[in-house]
Order: C-alpha cells, then sequence, then structure tokens
C-alpha cells in the first residue's frame, strides 16, 4: 500500500516514517510540508492511503481533503486533542495523537487491514478529471461539519445556485459545485440528470409514476419527489427499458 505523510513538522514526518518500517506492506511514496504541497502530491502519485496532519499553518487537513476530487484512506495524526470528534466525524479509518504510541499504530493498521479485506484494496488508478464511480469515497465538508461519503450512498444532487446540496442518510450539506460539474465526473449509468436541478441516483428510485405533461415523478428512498422532465423522460425510459 503505498502511502503520503502530509505534516509541517519534519521531525514528526522522520519518526513517523520511523514507525512504519515495521510495516513493509506500507510503502511511503512521498512526504509533504502543507496542504497545497499534499493536494498536488496526491494528484500526481495517487497513494493508497495518506497519513495527514490536521493543524497546519495556511490549511488545515480538513481543508485540504475539501479540496479533493477522490480521496484515499485517511489517518489523521495530531497534537490536537480537541480535533478528535471532528476527526470521528468525518469517518476516518483512525485518529493519532502525537507523539504517536507504537501501540495505537498498530491499531490503526490493523483497520486498514480490515478495511482494505471488507471492500477490497483501493484502487489508485484515477485522474482529477476521471469518471468517479460509485464505490469511490468523496470528502464533504459544509461549515464546521466534515464526512467520507460513498458515492452510492448519495441519493440525489440538488442544484442550489453555484452550488449543490448532496443528500445522503439525513444530511443535505452544501458543496461549491455546480451541477454541470458534477454530471461532468459522475457515472451516468448510476447517476442521472432528471432536470435542470437535480441528479438522482438511480439506484435508490423506489418508485415511478406517470406525470403532468408527459414525464415522470420518481420517489428516492429518502422520500424525495423529483420531477424528470418531458425530454429526460424519453432517455430516462431508454435506460431503465420501459
Amino acid at each position: 500500500m503505498r502511502a503520503i505523510i502530509i505534516d509541517d513538522e519534519r521531525l514528526a514526518r522522520m519518526e513517523l516514517k520511523k514507525l512504519l518500517q515495521d510495516y513493509p506492506e506500507i510503502e511511503v511514496i512521498d512526504e509533504a510540508a502543507n496542504a497545497d504541497e499534499g493536494i498536488a502530491k496526491i494528484e500526481s502519485q495517487q497513494p493508497d492511503l495518506i497519513f495527514l496532519d490536521i493543524q497546519m499553518p495556511g490549511k488545515t487537513g480538513f481543508d485540504m481533503l475539501s479540496e479533493l476530487e477522490k480521496v484515499p484512506e485517511v489517518i489523521f495524526t495530531t497534537a490536537y486533542d480537541e480535533f478528535a470528534l471532528k476527526a470521528f466525524e468525518v469517518n476516518a479509518l483512525d485518529y493519532l495523537l502525537k507523539p504517536i504510541e507504537p501501540k495505537r499504530l498498530a491499531d490503526a493498521i490493523q483497520k486498514l487491514h480490515f478495511s482494505e479485506s471488507k471492500e477490497g484494496k483501493p484502487s489508485s488508478e484515477y485522474s482529477n478529471n476521471s469518471i468517479l464511480t460509485d464505490t469511490d469515497q468523496v470528502f464533504v465538508k459544509d461549515g464546521e461539519k466534515c464526512w467520507f461519503v460513498k458515492l452510492s450512498d448519495i441519493r440525489l444532487f440538488e442544484s442550489v445556485g453555484n452550488y449543490a446540496k448532496v443528500y445522503f442518510g439525513p444530511n443535505k450539506p452544501l458543496i461549491l459545485k455546480s451541477l454541470n460539474a458534477l454530471e461532468e465526473r459522475l457515472d451516468e449509468k448510476v447517476f442521472f440528470r432528471a432536470n435542470r436541478k437535480h441528479i438522482v441516483n438511480l439506484r435508490m428510485v423506489e418508485k415511478i409514476e406517470p406525470f403532468f405533461n408527459g414525464g415522470l415523478m420518481i420517489e428516492l428512498k429518502g422520500g424525495e419527489k423529483i420531477e424528470v422532465s418531458r425530454r429526460q423522460t424519453v432517455k430516462f425510459k431508454e435506460m431503465m427499458s420501459l
């Protein structure tokens, strides 16, 4: 598994690299001293895993994650205990408090192996403009709240000006992405542009009914009712073989 360490403290990076020598399955391919450098190296080298400091000069680790199109596995490393709850809110693989104890690192590596065995080895073959599959995870940040979300768990994207509201579980955060930009990155076999304002996850469709003027009304598993425009209804019926 290929990993990058992102931390503004050189000694902390050195210490972690030393600890990781006990885990030959993890290859540290690079390191970065700030968020911008981390983004560049993640996008160019496509690691499977990052060890990420939270509090860094300029952008935080959370800010960095929010700028990535696709997120590798993440283990947070930080000296700031107050961030613990926030780290778990985003459902990261694990959270290590500095100075990192070998036993805690061992626990984190064990979680990593469990995640691999459950979901298969993370794919490192992606580019910044590649189509995202429903098994990919994305990082969603809205104010102080952050989440790692699998695309398969997102049932709806709704346009709100230059933003998009993302519906998953009980959550509906806003992200700074237009619906058109999202549509270019999403797999059209799974995510369907129902109308000018909505992209729906076809696997989350619960009910389909005829609607006004030759269109359709679809109901999603979350209870949202979305009108399919007359133009898109033709495409929808072809895709769903209705």
